[in-house]
């Protein structure tokens, strides 16, 4: 099993998941030539890809979905909903439309798909399951459900968004509207909410904590690795804590079969 975030940001979101000889992207928000590029620092090419799975339209998870799966002839799994979000998507020859909520097959993975809270048409999570463990995956919720809960439980890799923190926010320089809209509902999860969530879904079996969609503005990556460190350590638990990064991808967790 190998995880990495090529890109996490609000300039461009993009995971390589590999679990039981399947490699699959979440998200393709940078430009093909630049996830080409990182996937080439990881000893990978496009043509090792098999799948792209999508959580939501909005530019920064999509960018490069389109061309990649052109260029490599991979197929995409798409929420119907926001496929019909994104007419500039173009002609994806293996279409994969499926339902928030579904659940589908990929090559030897099964990947549960599950209803999240964003400004977007119907965002999705996915909790992929292989014989090599289950890995879970939610970014870009305004705030956790129990729904978000529920699906990530038992994780033996979660990547879970840590946007901002709540006081540097309010203090920055965004305009009040902005603020309003990362602090709503719908926008994005702060440091403390996600700790809260990890409360709910932490257990022994987890092996790694990726923190996503790191603020460039409003959080710090060091402040956050510590913080959620110390949070870990103080329920008895001691996951590999990995910070994903807007100009370069992040380590990789690498995991032994089980």
């Amino acid at each position: 099993m190998r995880v990495c975030l090529l890109a996490s940001g609000s300039r461009g979101n993009s995971a390589l998941v590999e679990a039981d000889g399947c490699r699959i992207l979440i998200d393709a928000g940078l430009s093909g030539r630049e996830i080409e590029r990182r996937l080439q620092e990881l000893g990978l090419a496009g043509d090792d890809l098999h799948a792209i799975l999508v959580t939501h339209e909005h530019h920064d998870h999509v960018g490069g979905v389109g061309p990649l799966a052109r260029r490599y002839n991979l197929p995409v799994y798409i929420d119907q909903q926001t496929y019909t979000a994104l007419p500039k998507l173009g002609t994806i020859a293996d279409l994969q439309l499926f339902t928030a909520g579904d659940k589908f097959d990929c090559r030897d993975l099964a990947i549960r798909s599950f209803s999240t809270t964003h400004d977007a048409i119907n965002p999705v999570g996915f909790v992929i399951e292989s014989v090599e463990g289950r890995i879970g995956y939610a970014t870009d919720l305004g705030m956790s459900t129990r729904l978000v809960s529920d699906q990530l439980q038992g994780c033996r890799v979660l990547v879970l968004e840590a946007n901002h923190d709540e006081q540097m926010l309010l203090d920055g320089p965004y305009p009040w509207p902005l603020k309003q809209r990362i602090r709503g509902r719908h926008g994005h999860l702060s440091n403390n909410e996600s700790r809260r969530l990890l409360q709910e879904v932490s257990w022994p079996g987890l092996e790694a904590l990726f923190l996503a969609h790191l603020s460039e503005e409003n959080n710090c990556p060091d402040l956050v690795a510590e913080t959620f460190r110390q949070f870990m350590s103080q329920h008895g638990h001691a996951p590999e804590i990995i910070i994903g990064r807007q100009h370069q991808a992040s380590s990789c967790f690498v995991g032994a079969l089980l």
